[in-house]
């Protein structure tokens, strides 16, 4: 048995950025590793059930106590980044150029913090989920892991590929479109890499170093893909990356059942999700449940941060959140934004999805899935009631495609590579 580690997370307060890093501490504590996760103080005594010590922040430069999917689904709704009137361009642009300031004023003062903690916790590694590099990370010394709880286009730019948020088919006969679109969206968001460049500079540490806002770690780089839908039919990993199919949880403490209003109904059952961005939009939200309550199936829908505001027809239930590692397994089709979590998960228990992308890397897996034929991508906004409810009764009676889907299924169980994330992270610590 190796000696304990004591592993430090520093995550990116969203939700989807914690859930990838609670999946990966569930990993090494299996394997007897203290687990560590800085965090605000939004997230306080929801990590200690999983067997986390959680060294809390708390600072005026946070909103105590408030629901961190809610805070950041507002912020991206009043930065315009949300919303139907965007292009997949402009949404792009909105979002790197009004809310990343936001984000950089925040890790300026988690990097801060950090200088004082790392030498008091003394951790063995350093895993971060983060958007940006973290100056005082670098400085110190320790091994540090780059997670990318994102599609891995986000972190690996390559020009081999479509470009990160784009959206955009990934053969041959885009090149072009991939061209213009890098051009376009790097010029928006140059002056604030320069801007983060300076702080990097000020604080010891070398400038960017591609059009990307984190320069890859020296020591290890993860990501979570299924094998099936990545990019390695275009290009290989860079040098010190590693890939898993899921970064999934297990959330043994969480349990779910069909509820009784549902049991007896007739149709198939599907969950739909719009994540915690979506969630917040209940305009969007009110506009998809009013044409799913047309479909002859029934539905588990997660409402989001907005649940209140609401209701759901006789063929839906749905609560705030919901134990989706539990619902998964029970349903026969995901209807989802998109996020990185959720479609790993969807290939983990072998479903078919609809992905209405939202933003950032929701449009790249949503294109991704449906050019690879293991789904149907739609615009969330725009697209009509008779395509949603087609692509729901395509996807759950296409035989073919929900066999290919239950092989990969079982091929991901099956490696659960997962598994191996505690012997790597191991030697890298022994290496260094």
């Amino acid at each position: 048995m190796p000696a304990q580690l004591h592993c430090l997370f520093a995550p990116l307060d969203a939700v989807g950025h914690m859930n990838s890093c609670i999946g990966i501490a569930e990993e090494l504590m299996q394997s007897r590793h203290k687990c560590t996760f800085v965090i605000t103080d939004q997230w306080k005594g929801k990590l200690v059930k999983y067997g986390i010590d959680e060294m809390v922040l708390s600072s005026e430069i946070y909103e105590q106590h408030s629901d961190p999917a809610k805070s950041f689904a507002e912020r991206l709704i009043r930065d315009g980044t949300l919303g139907q009137s965007k292009s997949i361009v402009e949404n792009h642009i909105s979002f790197w150029v009004n809310t990343l300031p936001f984000f950089i004023e925040r890790l300026q003062y988690f990097d801060e913090r950090l200088e004082d903690l790392i030498p008091k916790l003394k951790p063995d590694i350093i895993i971060l989920d983060q958007v940006f590099n973290i100056p005082s990370v670098i400085r110190s010394g320790i091994p540090w892991v780059q997670v990318c709880s994102l599609n891995p286009l986000f972190n690996i730019d390559d020009p081999r590929t479509p470009p990160q948020s784009s959206g955009l088919p990934s053969n041959g006969n885009n090149i072009k479109e991939w061209e213009e679109f890098r051009l376009i969206t790097n010029l928006a968001k140059q002056p604030l890499r320069e801007k983060f460049n300076n702080y990097l500079i000020s604080r010891g540490v070398e400038p960017l170093n591609s059009d990307l806002y984190v320069n890859h770690s020296k020591y290890l780089n993860i990501y979570a893909y299924p094998l099936e839908l990545d990019y390695l039919d275009l290009r290989p990993l860079p040098p010190n990356w590693v890939r898993f199919d899921t970064f999934q949880r297990y959330d043994r403490h969480l349990t779910f059942e069909v509820p009784e209003q549902l049991k007896n109904k007739p149709g198939k059952l599907i969950y739909f999700s719009m994540g915690s961005m979506g969630g917040a939009d209940v305009q969007l939200m009110t506009r998809l449940v009013s044409i799913l309550s047309k479909s002859p199936n029934r539905f588990i829908v997660s409402k989001g941060p907005g649940y209140l505001d609401y209701d759901l027809p006789d063929n839906m239930y749905g609560e705030q959140m919901l134990p989706q590692i539990q619902v998964m397994p029970i349903v026969d089709l995901v209807i989802t934004h998109g996020g990185n979590n959720t479609f790993t998960e969807a290939f983990y228990f072998g479903k078919p999805m609809i992905v209405m992308p939202l933003f950032v890397d929701q449009h790249d897996n949503a294109q991704r899935v449906d050019e690879m034929g293991f789904g149907v991508r739609l615009d969330a906004y725009q697209c009509s009631e008779q395509q949603l409810l087609n692509a729901i009764h395509k996807l759950l009676n296409d035989r073919d495609m929900n066999n290919k889907l239950r092989e990969i299924s079982k091929r991901i169980q099956t490696d659960n590579s997962k598994q191996h994330l505690p012997k790597i992270i191991e030697n890298l610590v022994n290496k260094n």
